[in-house]
């Protein structure tokens, strides 16, 4: 028996950032939203900033310039939050 699958198409077409959520457009149609208390620089970030973001990585990541953050469409799939700080 074979199965017919679309191929995945991780790729970031489009990126909103809201109070409390991230969300994730992707090539494929699918669209990824996670907690933004999952990333503390966006989270702490201007409504501004967050809003100033670029996609990066041949179009598999995404770069928010004034905050230096950056993300990976495949770590937003994999449900992978940002590391946690060091302490200084």
């Amino acid at each position: 028996m074979t199965t017919l699958a679309a191929t995945a198409d991780t790729r970031v077409r489009n990126v909103r950032v809201s109070e409390d959520t991230l969300t994730v457009d992707l090539m494929d149609g699918r669209t990824i939203s996670v907690p933004l208390a999952w990333y503390p620089r966006l989270l702490e970030a201007a409504p501004s900033q967050r809003e100033n973001w670029k996609i990066s990585g041949a179009g598999y990541g995404i770069h928010w310039p004034e905050i230096d953050e950056d993300l990976s469409a495949d770590g937003i799939l994999r449900g992978a939050p940002a590391p946690a700080r060091k302490a200084t």
